[in-house]
């Protein structure tokens, strides 16, 4: 059976969550169900299937955020997080 698409927000109010110095800050959960991007009032919500083995959360971090923000993987990058669930992202806008 084939997965369901991720679920995510619309670009423009994600965008927005993006700081004046290009930082967009995230809590991650690997290991989901599936993959989304949640907006709330306090944070931005992550969840992606790769377990939190080796960096294949991060990656998939990266790889999630990008296609919501409609832009390449290679113009967003970890800060810092590198083991936390909360983390830090670069966007090149």
């Amino acid at each position: 059976m084939a997965r369901p698409p991720a679920l995510m927000p619309d670009a423009a109010a994600l965008r927005a969550r993006v700081d004046a110095r290009g930082r967009l800050a995230l809590k991650v959960t690997p290991g989901a169900r599936e993959e989304s991007v949640t907006l709330t009032p306090e944070a931005v919500l992550v969840k992606v299937r790769a377990p939190a083995d080796k960096g294949a959360a991060n990656d998939a971090v990266i790889q999630v955020v990008a296609r919501a923000l409609g832009l390449a993987p290679s113009r967003v990058s970890l800060l810092r997080g590198v083991t936390s669930r909360e983390k830090l992202l670069a966007v090149e806008l």
